[in-house]
């Protein structure tokens, strides 16, 4: 990775750049991109397409319009990734703020390897504070999306 490999005091592997984060997805079969952004987000901004790398995301909200998301880990471990098997978590938010704490708490509960994509899936703001996908190629919504319990 280009990255210095920054490792945070939440205990979780690390922040990543967008350029890192793909190149995790692309070499590392087992990865798995995590968007923790609210359905809002995803409707009317999109969601990564990472088809090209056959892969598809895990769609969990970090936090919902009644606060912290109880159920955020549910899609995760629905998508077959258990404590303690190694498996590589790449967190993505708008900004990469969200995605900290969403790293941090699968950390927590043994999953893992987690890290943060730094500027998330929007990336900064230009000049004219237009935001640019950061790279990222927009897909259409995901088929399922979460709902609230």
């Amino acid at each position: 990775m280009s990255t210095p490999d920054i490792r945070p005091a939440d205990g979780f592997a690390g922040h990543i750049t967008p350029q890192d984060a793909w190149e995790i997805l692309a070499t590392d079969e087992r990865a798995v991109l995590v968007d923790v952004r609210t359905e809002g987000e995803w409707r009317t901004i999109g969601v990564a397409d990472v088809s090209s790398l056959d892969k598809e995301t895990v769609y969990t909200p970090w936090v919902t319009q009644l606060g912290p998301n109880p159920h955020f880990l549910d899609p995760i471990l629905e998508a077959g990734v258990t404590p303690g098997d190694g498996r590589t978590l790449v967190f993505l938010c708008r900004s990469g703020n969200r995605s900290i704490g969403a790293a941090a708490a699968a950390t927590a509960a043994g999953l893992g390897p987690a890290y943060n994509v730094l500027e998330g899936f929007e990336g900064d703001a230009d000049a004219l504070g237009v935001r640019n996908q950061n790279g990222w190629r927009v897909a259409g919504l995901p088929s399922t999306t979460w709902t609230s319990a």
